[in-house]
């Protein structure tokens, strides 16, 4: 396929593959580390929350920037910052490590919005029309590196300890410094071109009554977003609570992040061909069936089946969102992928704050019951888009 072998695309899309990694091993990093160091259920969510909501906030901002001025430096410095605190993370001991560790994730916001923007419009030279299947690819890289993270992280933690990890910000370096390479001034034209026909189609969008369907749309992203974060976060400490190794449930959850990137994939092509509107609210209210399976089978192979397929339906409505935001916000097209992306971010970690406190209450069975819930509220809003396609 011609987008990615070309140049520019790669290397934003291998920068997304390296920064999803490291963000993908901190659930099992968290979990192997909540012994040593004590760490609740609370203290668990607070830490995951902490870590996004730091990422998510920061978006905006970095996005502003890679519009007014360039994203050569936002997306190659969000690389490198990452992997040098990531790294301090793993060798600084007790809870000043969580510190360090949530620093880190600033690198992860300042590389989404202007690597998204970048990949776009590499997808749109490539692909006329089909800009959900474009974003699709770029987001598949990112959701394989969620998958690769934990699924080399456990066996790493499990074999080395914490410095196993290092691994992950070795590669970090090459692929920041290729970056910088690849994004060459030159292009600045032709972005600067897009995002004013970017811009206007925001302005035509705002005068089709757009506010009924940003509001039912942010509790659609919210409600998914939730869920996600949820099972990255839970579900590795639901199975190490049962007495499982770290490779066991690095590898289990590697499989829900796995079947995030193919679900994506789909998604977005399905999209293009039959509406955002339908194939949303398809997968979302078949996602519910696998997520609340996930709470009755217990201690079972079939969670290798029902964990990867929730991961699949509930993954596939991503590039969907990312692409109705840009078309409906009214910002530079870096601005409004990094208000959508720190929207789902943070959204998500506070849900996921919320289900941390429920669950020290509950029990972690009956967060993933919520769920299967929330997933099926989340379709019904999806109708609402039929309009704004």
């Amino acid at each position: 396929m011609t987008l990615i072998l070309d140049a520019l695309f790669s290397s934003v899309a291998f920068g997304h593959l390296i920064v999803d990694a490291i963000n993908g091993t901190r659930a099992v990093l968290l979990a192997y580390l909540s012994g040593p160091l004590g760490l609740s259920n609370t203290v668990l969510g607070f830490v995951s929350t902490a870590y996004i909501v730091s990422a998510a906030l920061i978006q905006p901002l970095f996005g502003y920037l890679a519009d007014k001025f360039s994203s050569r430096w936002v997306v190659a410095g969000g690389i490198l910052w990452m992997g040098v605190f990531f790294s301090l993370a793993l060798f600084i001991p007790g809870n000043v490590a969580l510190g360090f560790l949530v620093l880190a994730s600033l690198g992860s916001g300042a590389f989404h919005p202007a690597g998204t923007m970048q990949a776009t419009l590499s997808g749109r030279n490539h692909f006329s029309g089909r800009e959900t299947t474009a974003t699709a690819y770029f987001f598949v890289f990112g959701q394989v590196g969620l998958f690769v993270g934990p699924l080399a992280g456990g066996p790493l933690l499990d074999r080395f300890g914490p410095a196993g990890l290092l691994v992950f910000t070795a590669l970090a370096v090459p692929i920041g410094l290729n970056t910088i390479r690849q994004l060459r001034p030159g292009l600045e034209l032709r972005v600067t071109q897009t995002i004013q026909k970017t811009k206007q189609t925001a302005r035509q969008g705002r005068r089709r009554r757009v506010a009924p369907f940003l509001f039912a749309f942010a509790i659609m992203v919210f409600f998914q977003a939730w869920v996600q974060q949820n099972m990255i976060t839970f579900l590795p400490k639901y199975l190490s609570d049962m007495g499982q190794s770290a490779a066991f449930y690095g590898i289990l959850s590697a499989t829900f992040m796995g079947g995030s990137a193919l679900g994506n994939i789909v998604g977005g092509s399905l999209a293009d061909r039959f509406g955002k509107r339908r194939v949303a609210s398809a997968a979302l209210i078949l996602a519910g069936i696998p997520l609340f399976l996930i709470a009755e089978v217990g201690l079972s192979w079939w969670l290798f089946l029902l964990v990867p397929l929730a991961g699949g339906l509930t993954g596939s409505v991503h590039s969907i969102f990312v692409v109705l935001a840009q078309r409906h916000i009214p910002a530079g097209m870096a601005l409004a992928s990094g208000l959508i992306l720190g929207y789902i971010f943070t959204s998500g970690a506070l849900g996921t704050l919320l289900a941390g406190y429920l669950a020290d209450i509950w029990g972690l069975l009956p967060v993933f019951r919520m769920n299967s819930f929330l997933v099926v509220a989340a379709a019904i809003l999806a109708l609402t888009l039929q309009k704004e396609e």
